[in-house]
């Protein structure tokens, strides 16, 4: 399958300071913990609902 090697950069732009609980979780899920923090992650279905999450937070990067 061709869509199994495919990538998505995340970049945390914002910081956590009066977010909501769950959209803490959701962050850390993606692995990012501070601002400006990029992690590259595998493009499914569960990260894009985590990037969806917290869509106010994060910046994309494709």
């Amino acid at each position: 399958m061709a869509n199994n090697d495919k990538t998505v950069r995340v970049r945390l732009v914002k910081g956590l300071r009066g977010v909501q609980a769950r959209h803490r979780l959701s962050v850390k899920a993606l692995g990012l913990n501070k601002t400006n923090d990029v992690r590259e992650l595998k493009d499914s279905p569960q990260v894009r609902g985590l990037i969806n999450t917290v869509y106010y937070l994060v910046r994309v990067e494709e």
